[in-house]
């Protein structure tokens, strides 16, 4: 396609991608593997602004549905895991893209306070969260609801070794990976990033998901290990994490540890282009009927998602989210971290999926994860937690509904920010 004329704007973002790529080619060579704030000081916050498609309104907690009805002590022990990957940081350093969201002082001194309260006590946690918080109600420009899925941690049958029945390898992530974040070269790029590989003393994409899984990995000893079913494979990489039950009873369990850069791509939309199911009936149970019934075809359908996951052993007892902590079931949400800061509250404000008549599902969650398929600035996914149960709920999870943003107190907002 015959492009017109780019603007100086353009261009320079252009020259930054240009200058980052040549870096990393130049580098690859030489590479080897490898003071609190009390509550009652407030101030001004200097960029008092959100991203331009995020517009914020203060609320009482009041007017925020259900607020009085949750279990807030529920929250609590997800929100202080948060806290713990703020220690260390500069306490002048904005959380998020912008210092409307508060500084790493701001949410220490709130951490702070949070470690005092009695563990298991809702009242106390309740008043936590109403004296150190306020809340702002999110609005995009198509108004204040978005969309909101689940995800869970799935169980999968797999061994150490490859045998007939365990033959789809679990890769770990590759040495080769070179990821840049192009906001380094230019403030305009902020938050943009490229992955790829050097080939030939060029940048290039890194494979894609046919590429990997017909070989392009193949010698390299990453398999950590092999399951027996490629269908069940395909959906750990899009929950991004699993449990493996090895033949002896015991499990595994697998955490994310990067992708391949390349795009995501809903496979349940190419279905619905093809004719073969309608919008309304795509859930995940219905896309793994499909494919078990039509194993060639569903190699093909997987293969047009070209984004691929690699995967580490996890110690612990559960799941590790983007942030660094393990999620808690019911009370952790994966977001776009370019709207929405990871370790904030928010209150959730959906519907519970597979209720006859449908109920509300309303409660604290704690901004702790991100996926590839959770982009915009009204858009969760909720975690379920493990087993078929939270399975057949984050399956048909595809709700609509709206959140709450709480920040700080101590911050001096506008009742409108947009």
């Amino acid at each position: 396609m015959i492009k017109q004329r780019l603007n100086l704007c353009q261009y320079s973002k252009k020259l930054a991608i240009f200058f980052a790529l040549s870096l990393l080619i130049g580098l690859s060579a030489c590479v080897q593997p490898t003071n609190l704030m009390p509550l009652s000081q407030k101030h001004e916050v200097k960029a008092n602004r959100t991203p331009p498609e995020l517009r914020l309104v203060r609320v009482k907690f009041s007017q925020v549905p259900g607020w009085k009805a949750d279990n807030h002590s529920l929250a609590l022990p997800a929100f202080l895991r948060s806290c713990t990957k703020l220690v260390g940081q500069s306490p002048k350093k904005a959380l998020g893209n912008s210092s409307l969201m508060g500084t790493i002082s701001d949410w220490l001194s709130i951490c702070q306070d949070a470690e005092r309260v009695r563990p298991g006590n809702s009242v106390d946690a309740q008043y936590f969260f109403e004296s150190r918080f306020k809340a702002y109600m999110a609005i995009s420009p198509q108004g204040g609801k978005g969309k909101f899925t689940g995800y869970y941690e799935p169980e999968l049958r797999g061994a150490w070794k490859p045998t007939v029945r365990f033959r789809v390898p679990i890769y770990a992530r590759p040495k080769d990976i070179i990821g840049a974040n192009l906001g380094k070269f230019d403030d305009a790029l902020k938050e943009s990033k490229i992955v790829g590989r050097i080939a030939k003393g060029e940048f290039v994409p890194y494979y894609n998901r046919a590429e990997i899984e017909t070989g392009a990995l193949n010698g390299r000893q990453l398999e950590i290990l092999w399951v027996d079913d490629p269908v069940d494979a395909f959906f750990m990489h899009i929950q991004g994490s699993g449990r493996i039950q090895l033949p002896d009873g015991a499990h595994i369990r697998l955490g994310y540890d990067g992708r391949n850069g390349r795009p995501y791509t809903a496979v349940g939309r190419e279905l619905v282009g093809a004719g073969v199911m309608r919008l309304k009936d795509v859930t995940m149970p219905a896309i793994r009927a499909w494919m078990i019934e039509n194993p060639i075809a569903a190699q093909s359908l997987m293969w047009k998602n070209r984004s691929f996951i690699f995967f580490k052993v996890l110690k612990g007892s559960g799941p590790v989210g983007a942030q660094g902590v393990e999620l808690v079931p019911g009370r952790s949400l994966a977001v776009d971290k370019k709207f929405v800061p990871l370790g904030i509250p928010i209150w959730l404000d959906t519907t519970d999926p597979g209720t006859k008549p449908l109920k509300v599902l309303r409660r604290l969650v704690i901004a702790q994860d991100t996926g590839s398929a959770i982009k915009g600035p009204i858009r969760g996914d909720f975690f379920w937690g493990f087993g078929a149960q939270a399975g057949q709920k984050a399956g048909i999870m595809n709700q609509v509904g709206r959140y709450y943003l709480l920040l700080p107190r101590t911050l001096e907002l506008k009742d409108t920010i947009n």
